[in-house]
């Protein structure tokens, strides 16, 4: 049973009020001024939501309805129901339409906010360096700091200090769930070691350039590319946190879990969870703790569960059945997994995107890769016969891993004789299509936006925050805005470290390549955190970046990481701290309490990182080799610098220039462009509405992680999001209302503290799994090894053209 919705009690209400009259609605009382906010307000809804693939028909048709009705009562009311909660059955489930006006910065909230932003700062910086890495989530401080917290609010006296007039104390009382907001904002934009460190990696570590900065670098580099970002996400909120149909799925589950601790009772169960009665707090003890355990399965005891393409075990030699149906370098055509973390790796818990995400990435999924891998292998094209099907590995004409070294000349040159006498480079199917696919999606993500997106950007930035009517918007107002000039201080002051780092060191980027990478970013910086605001998917600089890069400052392969760094976090950053602000919009946390929240941590996290990052080089031996003896082998800071060498020394222009072996896959600049116009005029030009639900960014811009991931972490993703948002949606709409992204942050928090635990228990010590079939045979297939290949060169032979 559904739950009433809002769009409902707005349409009840029109028809009730259809036949009446304007003397009626006068008698009543309404005022003729609140009437025309009124009728404004819903001009407005109307306007910016036209296009919204979020807001369900009926909801806008009711708005429409009372506009052409032009029946006063029945515009206050629909005005007044759209104010009073938000407009998205998902916002409803997730965030509270109240504000209970608790306290939010205090001295509490900074020290165990910084505290544990040194250490969660300082651990994954650590952690990155070795092989296999783990990273320490912000939800695991989100757990931590409660306890802690309240802990805090018995035993610190409550006694007031006063410095310069400004009276303070250790212990405000009951640890609010404000308070816990803003730690969790502190640990949001520090936990994820900065991007920065990666080309540092690669610049300092003895088996890649070996050439150190100095700490100055390092640190001016990373402040800067760190700051950048926040600064544009500040400036452009009034497009991509105010709005209500900015909705920010990966919050959701944030937002429950701070009310399910806070509010620990089964009266936070609604009545009309389809029959169940448990607290949210209850069911995400019962839900954790069963991921908890349940993981040792896939990891340890049985690792078989992990990719179950069991036809793969049944005929581990058969190529082409290996090919179909593998799940590590295969199509994964029976998309079996029981691994949260093939599920989520790459796309984040199913659970918080919407429909329109999962049904768009499927149809990108089977028609931008099954479909395409399947055609180029099985034609033979670009020599795919001889090479696996998904890895993000290149190749060289002996079907082995490409050596980069082999073509590399003094101080990291060209070396054009070697290249010749070597071997071309050669990109696996998936990877091919990563890149056009990449392209499609940058070019998908701008179109799309200006035609569906256009008129309403343009009408947000004259109207500032007079917004169309949202409650979380209203009750923000009371709260003093940061000034806009905090954040063009902040820039001004992030882009003078990032001219410093440019010029001041030998960093190969000359200064207008350096304003190029920002201009990148800030092209992108709208459309892409749209996308991402409305579908949780991720559209990313990644490849783009270095292509670009190796087209404007070639030979330069140190100038390429730093344009990358640049471009790629600049952005990430900005996405990043957009949907911060809108989990501190959601919260009701003061937007000045916000902003200084996100960068002084942000400031102190470069520092630590650096300094960690500086001592592992120093003190730990054969830090960054291949055959360091407890895996501090540095693997991002080796996919750096092999990735620098690939577009900065050989360069895009042999690969995909005129003549290059993938000069085709320059095409998907023009797919990428055209679908979405073709959707617009099926929808505004021949009235089929039912394509308003086909979004080209994220069809395309959904693959952007295959490879490294494979179809079997997409396929998996989006059944699961539809079996939860559309089928449990529908049927059992109260349990869903209740209890579903609270299911999803159970899930995510027993599957990281899981890891966390084997990874110290077990991988860290180098402690063996049981070897039984479960964890040994099934490793001993063709996909598992890389091998389902359908032509293998003969010993001492090659592949590919005779001349390149």
């Amino acid at each position: 049973m559904k739950s009433a919705s809002i769009s409902g009690d707005v349409a009840a209400t029109g028809a009730a009020r259809a036949a009446r009259n304007d003397d009626d609605d006068s008698s009543t009382g309404t005022q003729p001024g609140l009437v025309g906010e009124a009728r404004d307000d819903l001009h407005r809804f109307a306007k910016n939501h036209e296009n919204d693939p979020n807001l369900p028909a009926e909801k806008m048709h009711a708005v429409r309805d009372a506009l052409a009705r032009n029946d006063t009562k029945e515009m206050a009311e629909t005005d007044a129901l759209l104010c009073e909660n938000s407009p998205y059955e998902e916002v409803r489930a997730a965030v509270r339409n109240t504000d209970g006006g608790e306290v939010a910065n205090t001295v509490r909230a900074w020290i165990l906010g910084m505290v544990f932003v040194t250490l969660g700062a300082g651990l994954n910086m650590f952690l990155s360096m070795r092989n296999p890495a783990i990273a320490f989530q912000a939800i695991i401080i989100q757990l931590l700091v409660y306890p802690i917290g309240c802990f805090w609010a018995r035993v610190v006296p409550m006694r007031k200090f006063s410095v310069l007039g400004v009276e303070w104390t250790f212990n405000t009382g009951p640890f609010t769930i404000k308070e816990h907001t803003v730690i969790t904002l502190m640990a949001n934009v520090t936990f994820g070691y900065a991007y920065s460190t990666d080309a540092l990696l690669a610049l300092q570590g003895k088996p890649f350039y070996d050439r150190n900065l100095g700490w100055g670098f390092s640190l001016l580099f990373t402040l800067s590319s760190q700051l950048i970002g926040i600064s544009f996400a500040g400036v452009f909120r009034r497009f991509l946190v105010w709005p209500a149909a900015m909705l920010w799925p990966a919050q959701f589950s944030s937002t429950t879990l701070f009310y399910a601790l806070h509010d620990r009772g089964s009266s936070d169960a609604t009545a009309n969870a389809s029959g169940w009665q448990m607290s949210r707090y209850s069911w995400f003890c019962v839900a954790g703790l069963g991921m908890f355990l349940y993981y040792w399965f896939p990891a340890v005891i049985f690792q078989g569960l992990a990719v179950f393409s069991f036809p793969t075990w049944i005929k581990p030699d058969n190529v082409v059945v290996n090919q179909l149906f593998g799940g590590y370098s295969g199509l994964s055509l029976l998309p079996i997994t029981f691994d949260w973390t093939y599920v989520t790796a790459y796309l984040a818990n199913p659970l918080l995107a919407p429909t329109l995400s999962h049904v768009n990435t499927l149809i990108g999924l089977f028609c931008f890769i099954l479909l395409p891998i399947m055609g180029i292998t099985y034609t033979g094209a670009l020599w795919s016969k001889y090479l696996p099907l998904v890895t993000s590995q290149v190749y060289d004409n002996t079907q082995n891993a490409y050596q980069v070294n082999k073509i590399l000349g003094p101080g990291f040159t060209f070396d054009e004789k070697g290249y010749k006498g070597y071997s071309p480079l050669f990109l696996t199917p998936a990877l091919a299509l990563n890149y056009g696919l990449s392209f499609a999606a940058l070019m998908s993500t701008l179109v799309h936006t200006g035609l569906n997106h256009g008129k309403e950007i343009w009408h947000r930035f004259r109207s500032s925050r007079n917004q169309e009517p949202d409650v979380h918007l209203k009750l923000m107002k009371k709260y003093e805005e940061a000034p806009d000039w905090w954040y063009m201080a902040l820039f001004l002051v992030s882009l003078a470290l990032g001219l410093i780092t440019v010029l001041a060191f030998d960093s190969q980027l000359p200064w207008w390549a350096f304003f190029v990478s920002l201009l990148l970013a800030l092209v992108f910086m709208i459309p892409s955190s749209m996308i991402l605001a409305v579908s949780n998917i991720v559209i990313s600089l990644n490849v783009l970046s270095a292509f670009l890069a190796g087209f404007i400052i070639p030979g330069r392969p140190i100038g390429v990481m730093i344009f990358k760094v640049f471009s790629v976090i600049t952005l990430g950053q900005a996405q990043t701290y957009s949907g911060d602000l809108k989990l501190g919009h959601y919260m009701k946390i003061p937007p000045k309490v916000t902003f200084w929240c996100q960068v002084i941590p942000t400031i102190w996290a470069v520092f630590v990182q650096i300094a960690v990052m500086n001592w592992t080089l120093g003190n730990i031996e054969n830090a960054c080799d291949n055959r360091q003896k407890d895996h501090f082998t540095c693997p991002n800071g080796r996919a750096f610098f092999s990735s620098s060498i690939v577009w900065g020394v050989i360069g895009p222009q042999r690969m995909f220039g005129v003549g290059g072996m993938y000069s085709h896959f320059n095409w998907f600049w023009l797919g990428g462009a055209a679908l979405p116009v073709i959707f617009y005029l099926l929808v505004h030009k021949a009235g089929i509405k039912f394509f308003r639900y086909f979004n080209a960014p994220i069809m395309f811009g959904s693959m952007a992680w295959l490879p490294p991931a494979t179809p079997l972490s997409f396929s998996s993703w989006a059944i699961i999001g539809l079996i939860f948002n559309k089928w449990i949606h529908n049927r059992w709409n109260g349990w869903w209302s209740t209890y579903n992204y609270i299911t999803a942050s159970a899930l995510d928090a027993g599957l990281i503290l899981s890891t966390v635990v084997i990874f110290f228990a077990i991988t860290f010590p180098g402690v063996p799994v049981p070897q039984w079939w479960g964890n040994v045979a099934v490793q001993n297939t063709r996909d598992a090894t890389f091998t389902a290949i359908l032509k293998t060169v003969p010993k001492n032979g090659t592949f590919g053209p005779e001349t390149w």
